[in-house]
């Protein structure tokens, strides 16, 4: 029962903090909170905090959550952006290992090198979920979230593998830089053509059963779910990334439905358990971070003298500088990237518009860590051998790990919607296409349209009531024609009007038509009440209204 009791505390935490994020008057990020409602939770409610084991919380949340960004991540541009996403996933990555485990090195003599480079690697992945939290409250550019979202997604694996071989440095004193190359290799590789094998093999068999015995969109749901858990199971059997393996299943997954047919309601039937999922998985995630603060807070006079000193000031000193070199070394490398784009256009003839330094200060900031870290740092074993040796600065590197957390959560939640507000991307480097969706549209209408004459043709044939068919034909392609005129502006130059006007118009026209679906469903609501329908065709209607809505609205 306490399992049980601990899980429906968790939930609860996550439902309150949507409501205080809402309510509060001033925008912050849904992890703070979460995470301290986390910390309450422990602090006063400690029978119903959860001890984190890190390796079924790995299990348990990256896969899925993982496998989920994977799958959205928009494949335009994860190819325009591959080159700096894989920079920032591997590159900066191992920068950053080796930069920062230098100076926690040398800044804190008592830690030894293999485990400063532990550290270092454990605070090097960015998080994807309070990188999207943020962004909620804060106009990210979309390429530039694209970006971000990219870099999370891969440089968790190289982050882990980084820990692995810094952590078998501490236990064993033994490096080897061939070997460790080897071995990322073919954990990074291995993990990706499992990924890809797994989703594609059961996505084809899955649409193969499909085209032969038909759909059932509860089946293709608990698919969906267990695709990542596989995967993950599979790559970490075999020692590749788990991590990757889901990342990969989940494009895979992308990739293979756009070859075959998902049945509609299959689709958002699917889209809403996978919405709900990502919420509480995510929630739950910062709601267990916050829960182990108590006990780490609790070991700081045991941590600072780990550290060779007395007063826990020399602690937050410690967290302030490592954040502030993260930054540092993150604004090195996205500048010097910028500037090797830059000799790379104009030797190809071609000249890149000048980068607002706001850009290269959002993208430093923007490397928030999360739950990875802490998942990560507290999987260092707690002895070096059967010797009951004490693997060495274990609690302070997860002191140091933890603060580094907080820290980057609440400087990203301040500074980025100052530096945020009214930037933009440089025309080289913006990703948005201000007419594609109109030309998307148009097209998908003009399919629509010879499709409706394809099928009055083939449905009047033999009929004795052509024009019966004709005038069903019409009313259907009107609205067609009328979406199509709209996005063409051909309404807007006959009325001598400009784009930005007919725009406008849209809005306008959208917003009314979600008031009169309000005004549908209240009187839907009306009717059943007053038994006029019964209550399954109110079901119909509204279901029927609130497809519409959500199409509108979105």
């Amino acid at each position: 029962m306490q399992t049980i009791a601990i899980i429906l505390a968790m939930i609860a935490a996550v439902i309150i903090s949507s409501w205080i994020v809402r309510m509060l008057p001033f925008p912050i990020p849904l992890p703070i909170v979460q995470i301290v409602l986390g910390y309450l939770i422990a602090q006063f409610l400690g029978g119903l905090s959860a001890e984190l084991n890190p390796h079924v919380f790995m299990f348990l949340f990256l896969p899925p959550l993982l496998f989920l960004d994977g799958w959205r991540l928009p494949k335009d541009a994860l190819k325009k952006d591959l080159g700096t996403i894989t920079q920032l996933a591997f590159g900066l990555v191992f920068f950053t290992v080796l930069g920062i485990g230098l100076l926690i090195y040398w800044m804190i003599p008592e830690i030894p090198l293999p485990v400063a480079f532990a550290l270092a690697a454990v605070i090097s992945p960015t998080d994807p979920v309070a990188v999207s939290a943020i962004a909620q409250k804060v106009p990210f550019p979309s390429r530039m979230m694209h970006i971000l979202e990219g870099e999370s997604l891969f440089n968790d694996a190289s982050g882990l593998v980084c820990l692995k071989f810094a952590v078998a440095a501490t236990l064993t004193g033994a490096f080897s830089l061939t070997d460790a190359s080897f071995e990322f290799v073919k954990m990074v590789v291995g993990g990706l053509v499992v990924g890809l094998v797994v989703a594609l093999g059961i996505t084809r068999l899955k649409q193969w059963i499909s085209r032969h015995w038909g759909e059932d969109s509860g089946t293709q749901i608990l698919i969906s779910l267990l695709i990542p858990f596989l995967a993950y199971i599979i790559a970490e059997h075999w020692h590749f990334s788990g991590v990757l393996g889901a990342v990969a299943a989940g494009i895979t997954m992308s990739y293979s439905e756009l070859h075959g047919k998902v049945m509609a309601v299959t689709r958002i039937r699917r889209n809403a358990v996978w919405d709900s999922l990502q919420m509480i998985a995510n929630g739950a995630m910062f709601v267990l971070l916050g829960e182990q603060l108590p006990k780490i807070v609790g070991k700081m006079h045991i941590t600072v003298q780990q550290a060779g000193h007395t007063n826990i000031t020399w602690l937050f000193l410690y967290v302030a500088i490592i954040f502030v070199a993260l930054a540092v070394l993150r604004w090195l490398w996205v500048w010097a990237s910028l500037k090797v784009m830059m000799i790379y256009f104009s030797m190809r003839g071609s000249s890149l518009a000048p980068v607002d330094k706001r850009l290269i200060a959002a993208m430093s900031l923007s490397g928030v860590r999360g739950s990875i870290t802490l998942a990560g740092v507290l999987s260092l074993p707690l002895l070096m051998n059967d010797n009951f040796t004490p693997f060495p600065a274990r609690d302070l590197a997860i002191f140091l790990a933890s603060g580094v957390i907080l820290i980057s959560l609440i400087v990203a939640s301040v500074a980025l919607p100052r530096i945020l507000n009214g930037l933009a991307l440089p025309k080289a480097l913006d990703n948005e296409e201000n007419d594609q969706e109109n030309r998307a549209r148009i097209a998908a209408a003009e399919a629509a349209i010879k499709a409706i004459e394809h099928a009055q043709h083939e449905m009047s044939a033999g009929s004795s009531e052509p024009d019966l068919y004709i005038e069903a034909a019409n009313r259907v392609m009107n609205t067609y024609r009328n979406l199509i005129d709209v996005r063409s502006h051909t309404a807007a130059a006959d009325a001598g009007t400009s784009a930005a006007t007919v725009r406008k118009s849209e809005e306008i026209q959208r917003q009314i038509r979600l008031a009169a679906l309000a005004a549908e469903r209240d009187d839907i609501y009306r009717q059943s009440q007053e038994h006029l329908i019964d209550h399954d065709l109110m079901d119909k209607l509204m279901r029927e209204v609130d497809l519409e809505e959500a199409r509108i609205a979105s």
